[in-house]
């Protein structure tokens, strides 16, 4: 099942292809210098039905138009032993559709998925190598954790590709707060950016949470940021909703009026203390006693 922090990372590569550089130093293959990076179609669908599909496939040409190669990229969250034959079938009719050399990117984000990845996969016959699939990985082992905020800023792409990397690891929390300060200094249309994408390819991992509340109560409390107001507005619903359900799983009635009063309410201190009372109020309406 395609998942959003699936997407997320294999679409940073899409959208800012500047991360190919740092990348691929990391995985040893040379890059050509100035290379111009196009988004291509990732339907590898043949014309019986029968639907296959690249995450993403990137065009990587340098400025004289020679030496060019496509990228295949896949977004891997747990080993699977149907991939070798996808990943080869798809190395095959990249090749075969653009005459051009392919390459197998896979993008993990926990090591033991990273190491399997790795391969080789060989599809031959046992004591015969007829085809065999060697994919390059970027996964925790060998994405370096970004820790210091001015690297950070320096490079956006790479700091959010680790730290999204590193998600699930003990690094994270400094990682995190590593490139929440280089925001900090950043255009709005960067930290819009980032700092969306990266709460995406966290999923529903703790440093998810850890992210948001870094985004809103340390780097732009009080701004008045859409972010803020959009983040804010989300987590003061969910806290409303659970006052509620607190109070009807106890059997207290709530009246309409006290409802909309509850629902209504954007302040997080003002419901975290409601949300204290609610374990304690024999009604409603005791959770605004002593409130103007």
């Amino acid at each position: 099942m395609v998942t959003a922090n699936h997407e997320a990372s294999h679409r940073i590569f899409q959208e800012r292809p500047e991360l190919l550089e740092p990348v691929f130093r990391i995985l040893g293959v040379p890059l050509p210098r100035n290379a111009v990076v196009e988004v291509l179609s990732a339907d590898a669908t043949e014309i019986r039905p029968l639907e296959r599909r690249v995450d993403s496939v990137l065009r990587i040409e340098p400025p004289d138009g020679s030496g060019g190669l496509l990228l295949a990229i896949e977004a891997q969250g747990r080993r699977d032993g149907d991939k070798a034959v996808s990943w080869a079938y798809y190395l095959a009719y990249l090749k075969a559709k653009y005459d051009c050399p392919a390459l197998l990117l896979v993008v993990c984000q926990d090591k033991a998925t990273a190491d399997w990845a790795a391969g080789p996969f060989d599809l031959g016959p046992d004591g015969w190598t007829a085809l065999s699939v060697h994919p390059l990985v970027l996964g925790p082992g060998n994405v370096p954790p970004i820790i210091d905020p001015e690297e950070a800023a320096q490079d956006l792409a790479m700091a959010t590709f680790s730290a999204m990397t590193h998600g699930r690891s003990q690094d994270a929390p400094a990682i995190l707060d590593a490139l929440a300060r280089a925001l900090g200094t950043a255009d709005k249309e960067s930290v819009a950016y980032y700092s969306e994408l990266l709460e995406i390819g966290l999923g529903e991992s703790p440093a998810r949470k850890t992210w948001r509340n870094l985004m809103i109560r340390t780097y732009f409390p009080g701004r008045g940021t859409l972010i803020e107001e959009t983040l804010l507005e989300g987590e003061a619903k969910g806290s409303a909703q659970m006052v509620l359900r607190v109070l009807e799983k106890r059997g207290i009635l709530v009246p309409a009026e006290t409802r909309e009063r509850i629902t209504s309410c954007t302040d997080l201190h003002t419901l975290e203390r409601w949300m204290d009372r609610a374990l304690t109020v024999s009604t409603a309406d005791e959770l605004f006693e002593d409130e103007s």
